[in-house]
């Protein structure tokens, strides 16, 4: 099945979806996402979503798909017994009809059950049919959390294959039920047109659902958004969005790859805007439309952030992508603007953030790994490491950091990401780093979530990493399809009552590949 459509086929498309049934086994669930296509009224042709959950308040998500307003009903039971009903704002065309609501006043550690309805501005009278969805608060008391991550969506040219049964992974994850997901990054790919076929090592053919807003690379606002588009038509992101709530980072892709601010396409004919700056300025645009993040408590639209989930758990967003310097040799030995990686504002704020968290565990998303080596052409570097050797260019930071880190006495931090298309664990061992002064720390990588799988990456000695585990198997071919079977997510559980935190690598399939436990120090 390939099928190139326009934005006016797009409600009809996703009607149809809403019918398949894929291969994949899922658990019962009340929340199904029912699409309609009734055009005398508003339909919600992109499901509902939930984020950045605290003690006592969430960001709901949906889209129209006309100028209307945002209804949103709030119960404690499913069945939506004795609900309450807030008004929230007005989607119109400036948003691409999508729209968010910061609920607060919701009880810590309880069930919420959302449903979204849609009214049509241009006569009140009509009404979409409703779509619901749920979420969790965070404890304000010591209780298990769950919460599972990964990244990299719809990479490599690998969309939606209904035959294939579309992003499976998404739907075993909420076949898990954690509490909230972590998308670490590459959230969708900007830069990477969706073709309606993909021949693969085996012979098989890769059959994609095409959209004319992912047949090229994106530049403008709308073609931006329609990559969040796209992958809301598959089946099972929709409904894990509408089960599970999502804290969401981006990394390069959201863009395209590799970028830095100031940097200029002069060599890349796929563009006629050749500012990336202002390719990424309509990317930002389009990732806090149609994700639901929120807000910071100032009012801008600030990626890095803190949300805390209760007393053991504070989880910590990095922006590695909008502060940093350019691509470079990273070879620098002193700190300045050409060495910026969070840059100065963001890494003063996460020292603070971090000095002052009560919180027993410190989960640190970045949206890349410390101590593996990504290129950008033959000479510069995208990541922090740079080869063996002691700490240089934006190496300097993360120095910088890790120093504070143990200076302040700041325990039980661990690093969550994902960019490299496979799953690891990273122990960084002073013992065995060029810089020394910091405490012993594990980083665990993961994904891809539906998208091509690669590695192993190679590391440098700056912070010695050592490798504990790998999900891929020495000398596999690169870019392996969704369909081999090497997709991942990770899942960490801290115990209400040990406080141990414990990190296991999933297959795509659901499939524990290794696991650990760490002890909270006190």
């Amino acid at each position: 099945m390939s099928e190139s459509i326009s934005r006016r086929k797009f409600n009809r498309l996703l009607t149809q979806l809403s019918v398949i049934a894929y291969a994949a086994p899922r658990a019962r669930s009340h929340f199904t996402d029912e699409i309609t296509d009734d055009r005398q009224r508003p339909n919600i042709p992109c499901g509902v979503a939930s984020g950045d959950v605290s003690t006592t308040s969430a960001t709901l998500w949906s889209r129209s798909d006309r100028s209307s307003r945002m209804l949103v009903d709030l119960a404690s039971n499913e069945f939506f017994k004795n609900s309450r009903r807030i008004v929230g704002p007005d989607v119109l065309e400036s948003t691409d009809f999508t729209g968010k609501l910061r609920i607060n006043g919701l009880k810590p550690g309880e069930p919420v059950f959302y449903r979204v309805t849609f009214q049509d501005l241009e006569d009140l009278s009509k009404l979409s049919a409703p779509q619901a969805g749920r979420l969790i608060t965070a404890p304000n008391e010591a209780r298990d959390v769950r919460f599972a991550w990964s990244g990299d969506t719809a990479g490599q040219g690998y969309g939606i294959d209904v035959a294939r049964g579309g992003m499976t992974t998404f739907e075993t994850i909420r076949c898990l039920s954690p509490d909230f997901f972590i998308n670490s990054g590459d959230v969708c790919y900007a830069d990477n047109p969706i073709e309606p076929e993909l021949r693969l090592d085996d012979g098989s053919i890769w059959k994609n659902i095409t959209t004319e807003g992912k047949s090229k690379v994106a530049e403008s606002i709308d073609e931006f958004r329609a990559n969040y588009r796209y992958n809301l038509l598959d089946h099972n992101v929709r409904r894990m969005n509408a089960e599970i709530p999502s804290f969401v980072q981006w990394d390069d892709h959201e863009t395209l790859n590799n970028w830095y601010p100031g940097e200029k396409l002069t060599s890349d004919n796929r563009y006629r805007d050749k500012s990336v700056s202002l390719l990424a300025a309509r990317a930002r645009q389009a990732f806090f439309e149609y994700l639901p993040i929120r807000s910071t408590t100032d009012g801008h639209s600030r990626i890095y952030r803190t949300i805390p989930y209760g007393p053991l758990l504070d989880v910590f967003f990095l922006d590695l992508r909008s502060y940093r310097g350019p691509n470079s040799p990273n070879r620098q030995t002193e700190g300045s603007d050409a060495t910026a990686y969070m840059g100065t504002e963001q890494l003063n704020w996460f020292k603070n953030s971090l000095k002052r968290s009560t919180a027993t565990w410190k989960v640190i998303c970045s949206d890349m790994p410390i101590g593996l080596m990504v290129r950008d052409g033959k000479d510069d570097f995208e990541n922090v490491a740079n080869g063996d050797g002691p700490a240089l260019g934006r190496e300097l930071e993360i120095a910088n950091l890790l120093r504070f880190i143990k200076s302040q006495q700041i325990k039980n931090t661990v690093w969550l990401t994902a960019d490299v298309h496979y799953a690891a664990s990273h122990y960084y061992d002073p013992e065995k780093a060029v810089f020394k002064d910091f405490d012993p720390f594990w980083e665990f990588v993961s994904g891809p979530l539906h998208s091509g799988t690669f590695g192993p990456g190679e590391f440098d000695n700056t912070f010695g990493p050592q490798l504990k585990f790998k999900s891929i198997p020495d000398g596999m071919r690169p870019n392996r399809p969704p369909s081999d079977g090497f997709q991942f997510f990770g899942m960490v559980k801290i115990d209400g009552q040990t406080r141990a935190l414990t990190v296991t690598h999933y297959s795509a399939a659901g499939k524990n590949l290794w696991s650990i436990d760490l002890p909270a120090t006190v």
